[in-house]
């Protein structure tokens, strides 16, 4: 271990860039790891509440909220739990999760009730969401393709490394 030879020196060492990108995503890291916890919590406190309103008279627009509501939190917490394995945002939840969130507010106004500019506006929104999966999907199949072997030459090693590449990329490709 190096001795500091002055007080300037320990100064030096926390803002070199290594310690300090180091000491940022640590603490990113736990911002996000804080946002789990607490959207775990706020998960569990809305099933607890969807189970308790199954109780009382059936409202079946506000248990189809509920439920849509939880799917939209644990889509939520999917996306976090990619970004702290891969350091990464998947903008295959990310879109996922709006078009949830979309498709809930629809359902909670009622389609009958959205006036139609809102409405037109909603579908829009939700046809860029819908080419941005078709889109994210049609560009790896191109990429998937360019990266298949072009030689016979490979070795069987190679070509399985190869394989198992691509497999990990489809199974988050984003």
């Amino acid at each position: 271990m190096k001795e500091l030879s002055s007080p300037n020196q320990g100064w030096k060492f926390w803002f070199q860039r290594d310690t300090v990108v180091h000491n940022l995503e640590f603490f990113q890291n736990f911002i996000v790891v804080s946002l789990c916890i607490g959207l775990f919590c706020v998960m569990l406190i809305r099933l607890g509440e969807m189970f308790i309103s199954l109780l009382r008279p059936i409202n079946f627009q506000a248990i189809t909220s509920d439920i849509l509501f939880v799917l939209i939190l644990v889509e939520i917490f999917r996306l976090l739990i990619i970004y702290l394995q891969e350091q990464r945002i998947s903008i295959g939840a990310a879109v996922e999760v709006a078009l949830v969130s979309a498709l809930r507010e629809v359902i909670l106004q009622g389609v009958v009730d959205i006036p139609i500019d809102r409405l037109l506006g909603v579908c829009a929104f939700l046809v860029v969401l819908g080419g941005l999966l078709y889109l994210r999907v049609w560009m790896f199949q191109r990429l998937d393709a360019i990266a298949e072997p072009k030689s016979q030459d490979l070795s069987n090693a190679q070509h399985s490394q190869l394989h198992h590449r691509s497999s990990s990329i489809q199974q988050y490709p984003f």
